[in-house]
Order: C-alpha cells, then sequence, then structure tokens
C-alpha cells in the first residue's frame, strides 16, 4: 500500500518505557531483534509475505489510521512481555500493519470479531481464546494502540468500523479454511472502494501461496519446496515499537476514550470480558482443561519448558503416550497465541545437542504443518471424502458394504463406551484434557472407520469430535495432519500398522482426520476388509508398541466392556 500526496505530519507522542524484569533467554531474544532493526520501518520486510485483497492500493489522502483486523493470529508480541520498552513482535501481520503505519505517520487500531458460534468450538474454545485476547489488548494499551472487540459476523461491523475511524489501509492475517477466507471475501465486498485490503500468512514460515502454487501430493513433494525457502523466510522478527502516533480525541486522555462504534468495545477502556459471553451461541456443557493456561506469556513457558525437559528425549519416545516427549504446543499454535516461527527459531539453537530431536521437531512443525495448509488452501473438499485422492475414493467405496465387526452411534463413540479399553481411554483423555496423544490420534480415527457404517460417516464423526473437544479441533492439522512416509528404527509403527512406516505424530502436527480415515498424503497398502488399501492399526500392535495398560488405568472409564 502507498499514500497519495498531500499527507498531513501527524502529531508524535512521548512514550512512557515499560520496564519488567526479563530473563537470559529473553534478553538474548531481545538482542536477536535489536540485530534485526531497531522497528519494523527500518527492517527490511520480505514483502511475499504480502497480498492485495483488493483492487487498489493507494492510501487516501485522509485516512485517519490504519487497521489490522487480527483473526487468526492472535498475539502482539510473541516472545514475553514487554521488556524495558522494547516489546515482541512475533507477528508479521501486526508488524507489516504497525509497519504502514509508521511510514504513513498515522495511528494504528487492532480489532477483532467475536463471532457467535464458529463450526463446533465450545465455550471450551472460546474461553481459551476470550483470555488470550484479553493479554493481547492490555499488550495493545502499552504500546498506545487501541485494541477494539467488535461483536458478531466481520461483513455486518467491520466495514462501518472502517467508515466511522476513518481506516485508510486494511491489513489482516490469513487461513486456508473456507469459513475464515469467505469472512475475508465478505469484507471486500463491503468496503469502501478506496480502502486498499492487504493479507499476511503470519501463521506459516513460508507463505502458504509461496510455497507452493499447487496441491502437494505428499510431504516428499513439498519438503525440498519448503526447505529451499527457509533461507528467505525463517529470519529473526523485528521489535514492535510503542506507537507514536496517537488517535486525536480532543478533550480526553487515549486511556479515558470512548468509542462511538456500535458494536465495539476498546481497550482504551476496560473491556467487560465476561460480558462478551452473553453474545455466544456455544455449547456450555465441554468445561476448559486445567493443564493449558490461555495466552503467549503462558504459551511461551510451555515452550521454554519444552525446550529444558522434553526435547532430548523428542526423537525417540514422541510416539509414546506414556511418555512426556511431546511440545504440547498445538493450542497455543492453533489460536497464533505463539508464533511457529518462534518456537523453530528457538529448538533450533539447540541443534547440536540434540541433532535428531531438532531435526523431528522442524520436520513436524514446518514440513507437516505446512503441507496440512497447502491442502486446504488448494482442495476445496478438505473436509470430506470428496478431497481424497481417486484411488483411495475408489478402494473405500469398493469396502463401503463390508461387514463391520462392530457399529457404534455417535453418542457411544462420545462417551468412550466401545469394546476397546485403548479406544475409550484415547476418548476420555480428548474429553477432559481437550488432548489426544498424536500417536493415539491415528488409532482413534481409524477405529472410528472399522466401526461405523460408511467412510462418509466416519469422518463426519471424527471431525465432529474433533473439533468439538480438542483445543487445537477446527485446525488444518486435525483435518489433514499425518505420519511421515516410509523409514524404519525406532519410531517404527511396524507394530502397530502391520507394515513398515515411521511416525511423527507429535502435539504440533496431529494425525489428521483424512490421513487416518482416507489415505491423504499417504499410499496404497495391502488390502483388507473395510479398510480396503488404507492404512491400518490394531491394538495387537499398540500393545508391542507401548504399555497400552498403563495408558487404560489413567484414563479407562469405569463402564468400559
Amino acid at each position: 500500500m502507498r499514500r497519495g500526496r498531500g499527507k498531513r505530519k501527524a502529531e508524535v507522542t512521548e512514550v512512557p518505557c515499560v520496564a519488567r524484569r526479563r530473563t537470559e533467554g529473553q534478553e538474548a531474544i531481545q538482542e536477536a531483534r535489536r540485530r534485526a532493526a531497531p522497528s519494523v520501518r527500518e527492517f527490511k520486510y520480505n514483502k511475499k509475505r504480502v497480498r492485495l485483497v483488493s483492487q487498489g492500493s493507494d492510501l487516501k489522502d485522509d485516512a485517519r489510521c490504519i487497521l489490522y483486523w487480527m483473526c487468526r493470529d492472535q498475539r502482539v508480541q510473541g516472545a514475553n512481555q514487554l521488556v524495558e520498552g522494547a516489546p515482541m513482535g512475533d507477528n508479521w501481520a501486526f508488524l507489516y500493519a504497525q509497519r504502514l503505519a509508521l511510514k504513513q505517520e498515522l495511528p494504528l487500531h487492532v480489532c477483532f470479531c467475536l463471532v457467535p458460534k464458529f463450526l463446533e468450538a465450545t465455550i471450551r474454545h472460546y474461553r481459551f481464546m476470550l483470555r488470550g485476547l484479553q493479554e493481547v489488548a492490555e499488550e495493545c494499551a502499552e504500546l498506545n494502540i487501541p485494541f477494539h472487540l467488535l461483536l458478531g459476523y466481520a461483513k455486518d461491523v467491520l466495514p462501518t468500523f472502517v467508515v466511522e475511524h476513518g481506516v485508510g489501509g486494511l491489513v489482516t492475517d490469513f487461513s486456508p479454511l473456507r469459513l475464515p477466507r469467505q469472512w475475508v471475501e465478505d469484507v471486500k465486498e463491503r468496503l469502501p472502494e478506496d480502502v486498499p485490503f492487504a493479507q499476511v500468512d503470519a501463521h506459516n514460515i513460508v507463505p502458504c501461496w509461496v510455497a507452493s502454487p499447487k496441491q502437494e501430493y505428499s510431504a516428499r513433494t513439498i519438503r525440498g519446496k519448503i526447505h529451499a525457502q527457509l533461507p528467505e523466510f525463517l529470519t529473526e522478527f523485528p521489535p514492535v515499537v510503542p506507537h507514536p502516533h496517537l488517535p486525536s480525541c480532543p478533550a480526553e486522555p487515549l486511556l479515558k476514550r470512548f468509542c462511538r462504534c456500535t458494536h465495539c468495545l476498546v481497550a482504551t477502556q476496560p473491556i467487560a470480558w465476561e460480558a462478551c459471553y452473553s453474545s455466544l451461541q456455544v455449547d456450555h456443557t465441554v468445561k476448559e482443561v486445567e493443564w493449558a493456561t490461555p495466552g503467549t506469556a503462558a504459551g511461551m513457558a510451555v515452550l521454554k519448558s519444552f525446550i529444558a525437559e522434553r526435547l532430548k528425549s523428542f526423537s525417540t519416545h514422541r510416539n509414546d503416550p506414556n511418555k512426556a516427549a511431546l511440545s504440547n504446543l498445538s493450542p497455543w499454535l492453533h489460536f497464533g497465541q505463539v508464533s511457529t516461527q518462534r518456537a523453530i527459531l528457538e529448538v533450533q539453537k539447540h541443534r547440536r545437542n540434540y541433532k535428531d530431536s531438532v531435526d523431528a521437531f522442524v520436520e513436524e512443525a514446518v514440513v507437516r504443518r505446512e503441507l496440512a495448509e497447502n491442502f486446504c488452501y488448494y482442495n476445496e473438499n478438505y473436509d470430506s471424502v470428496q478431497g481424497a485422492y481417486d484411488w483411495a475414493q475408489t478402494t473405500l467405496k469398493l469396502h463401503a458394504k463390508d461387514k463391520r465387526p462392530y457399529l457404534y452411534s455417535l453418542q457411544e463413540l462420545e462417551q468412550g463406551t466401545t469394546h476397546d479399553p485403548l479406544w475409550n481411554a484415547a476418548q476420555l483423555q480428548m474429553v477432559q484434557e481437550g488432548k489426544m496423544h498424536g500417536f493415539l490420534r491415528m488409532y482413534w480415527a481409524k477405529k472410528i472407520l472399522e466401526w461405523t457404517r460408511s467412510p462418509e460417516e466416519a469422518l463426519q464423526f471424527a471431525i465432529y469430535l474433533n473439533d468439538r473437544y480438542e483445543l487445537d479441533g477446527r485446525d488444518p492439522n486435525g483435518y489433514v495432519g499425518k505420519l511421515q512416509d516410509g523409514g524404519t528404527g525406532s519410531h517404527s509403527l511396524s507394530g502397530c500398522l502391520g507394515a513398515r512406516g515411521r511416525a511423527d505424530t507429535v502435539s504440533v502436527c496431529p494425525a489428521g482426520c483424512l490421513w487416518s480415515i482416507c489415505g491423504i498424503h499417504d499410499q496404497g497398502w495391502a488390502e483388507r476388509p473395510i479398510f480396503g488399501k488404507i492404512r491400518y492399526m490394531n491394538y495387537a500392535g499398540c500393545k508391542r508398541k507401548f504399555d497400552v495398560d498403563q495408558f487404560e488405568r489413567r484414563y479407562a472409564p469405569t463402564h468400559s466392556q
């Protein structure tokens, strides 16, 4: 975006520094940022991360501010709280919006549109999200950037907000999923023609539309493309700076300013966060979990504990549900409260000591995640059997009428009342904790295929349960995430699959429903009833892989058969 002639000089306000204690690790991150650039204005920002949604790109002369419409990437700083006036900026969309505002000497605003419902999300997911957004609002206030919580769908509230606040340019982040993409299109159609609209992929390290121009067949076909572009995109972030250009508001200081927008709650006055819940139309019976504290600060603490305590055993024990070897980062990555790029930058610092673990983590958190993003972006049927490869659709159709050993209703599956104590335990882990171990996600989904009337019903049930209970549900990885291709060794799944295979099923890249049920990003295997050529797993194989009894004792329902 660029601005026309005749831009006005905005008032520059003295900004106080905010001092907080920092750790040695935070100091190292800060030093890396200082080396990158004093601020995003001086930083050599890679424009490949950005694409223009609107047709026009010129900022109007009478623009009063720049607006970042935060959606998927719900973070401002990303690495820790403000440190002596130098906050962290692990959000490329936020940074791009501030870059525009600084260059045009305009105030910067941030907004989030709180929709009343989203797919199968429950109060478990909304509370996790809203508590993270509360942290965002507090950080924005410390940066002199008003945060606005708009209640309703973006198409209904955002265009009005843009007009009333004199927004000169709109920036948003990126999701490959159907509904968020439709939200962007709806806003585009309703925006004033003279307001340019840009989108930034702040979720992937290599932007989705840059990584590949087409749907990739497997990790093998995208891996080289990703690694070839990592040197260009896997860079340190510049710092976010306290914004020097404040919104014009006569007679009232910033922290007491009231927004006149009908549907807006703005963080320059205290947001009544609990009151926001009255606008929601979601199920309140799925309770919050205790182990996962929402927000960027908590997510970064989990990353720190992973590096210090679990990274060393990640390569050897990540497929054992009884071992503490996973990153456990998926809730924070899903809600954009922690940046995948920051996680990789920090984990890679330990490659000298834990080469195998670091390489495996990079494979999962970068290659596998971006493969899932690629599939959802280029395949509109990413959540249906019609999205599967031809060979998989054919084999599933040929075996659709095969006799099932057991048939369970959705209610029986949801309550974990099957004949299989391992499956029941995995289901109850997901219901109680909002998280199922990645290895068991594969087994769980494949058994749903075996115990339901058709592949279509199996996929419908699996997606429903995943999206309803998993904190990282409604995510490309949940639809598509998969095993790693080929290989043998300590990660072999031969005992469970009856065939050669290597698993990299970790919390950052869960086994997805389409991989497990429809063979996405996989190959055909030995044909068998019900599954056809879809890869198979069984209970006996899991017993050879890990201590099944130990896991069952932790989660097994008392009413299991």
